[in-house]
């Protein structure tokens, strides 16, 4: 428990002074230099002492001070995130890994959020976490001007982007969307389909063009001539607008869906219109959002590890840290995740 002072009282109340360095340093007998050692990891302690010591500061509820353990190891422990401020997905899903990696390891997230992915505001984002005095910093780059804001922000602090281009002029962990493109257009293919309609993602995010080329050299490398393709932004109501629009066309009986939130609105129109998933047509998303299996019919979608999209970026930038070279780009393989809406016909 926090000490409380003596002369803290104040209308009634107690003031709470938090304990102190040196607190824990007489609760526990041993010197100010042995208890920072044992907080810092940086010298030796004996495992009897470090015990002591360890037990005074969760008697004490002991927080060291970050800004001293900075100036006196040369490291705050802290990494900076530049992050798009949506709700999409994949991006806040991108967010949630890197997260869930840096607290495994012990480390300290500070993010910069921008609501617009421009070149001017990335670099701004960028330029408030350097000041933090941030060890290191992962931009999450799904989209084409921050790939544009990678070439020209500063590079005094190590930089890894998540969900960046190949041409980016830092080192990129992304999950490999052709891939997943390929192989969704692969299984209906294989179910018998002639050919596969695709609604794409917004075309300045670099997903939606990855997932898009996928679908189109699929088909081409089987000399299919690709379908009209339709185009959304990302949300149900675009998939419900690109539904109706396909149930007009004649011979649909596959769609690849760039996202699972198009293809929700998709198969809205669908059941409209009358037309019935699997029975007249077979649909697959992208993503695997956690509302997929209880759709109606539950989605067969191509999943994207999040975890590890964040494991793999933010060990790729402690060993940037490290000074250590583990490439330019590590692609993470997608899963097709098959369920109802492509069964039997």
């Amino acid at each position: 428990m926090a000490r409380i002072s003596e002369d803290g009282r104040r209308g009634g109340a107690q003031a709470v002074r938090q304990a102190s360095l040196t607190d824990v340093a007489e609760l526990a007998g041993v010197s100010h230099m042995t208890v920072s050692r044992v907080i810092n990891g940086t010298g030796p302690v004996r495992p009897e002492t470090r015990a002591r010591v360890q037990a005074a500061i969760e008697e004490l509820d002991y927080r060291p001070n970050s800004a001293a353990r900075t100036l006196a190891t040369g490291k705050s422990e802290t990494l900076g995130v530049v992050a798009l401020d949506s709700t999409l997905f994949g991006p806040a899903s991108m967010l949630y890994g890197i997260e869930h990696a840096a607290r495994e390891a012990g480390y300290a997230i500070t993010i910069s959020s921008v609501s617009r992915p421009q070149l001017q505001s990335i670099s701004d984002a960028v330029e408030i976490l350097r000041r933090q005095a941030v060890e290191g910093i992962l931009v999450i780059a799904p989209h084409v001007s921050a790939g544009h804001a990678l070439e020209v922000v500063p590079r005094d602090v190590p930089l890894v982007a998540v969900g960046a281009a190949e041409s980016a002029p830092v080192p990129v962990v992304t999950v490999d969307q052709y891939d997943g493109a390929r192989r969704a257009t692969e299984h209906l293919l294989a179910l018998g389909h002639r050919t596969v309609w695709h609604i794409a993602g917004p075309s300045d995010w670099l997903e939606a063009r990855d997932r898009e080329l996928g679908w189109r050299e699929t088909l081409e490398a089987r000399d299919i001539e690709p379908p009209r393709m339709l185009r959304g932004d990302w949300s149900p109501r675009s998939g419900y607008e690109a539904g109706r629009a396909l149930v007009t066309e004649r011979g649909v009986t596959a769609v690849f869906v760039a996202n699972d939130q198009m293809a929700l609105g998709m198969l809205r129109a669908f059941a409209e219109a009358g037309v019935s998933v699997p029975r007249d047509v077979h649909v697959v998303g992208f993503d695997d959002v956690p509302e997929s299996a209880y759709f109606s019919p539950p989605l067969t979608t191509v999943r994207q590890d999040f975890i590890e999209v964040g494991r793999q970026a933010f060990e790729l930038l402690l060993a940037r840290l490290r000074d250590e070279d583990r490439g330019a780009r590590h692609l993470i393989t997608p899963e097709l995740i098959v369920r109802e809406s492509t069964g039997p016909r």
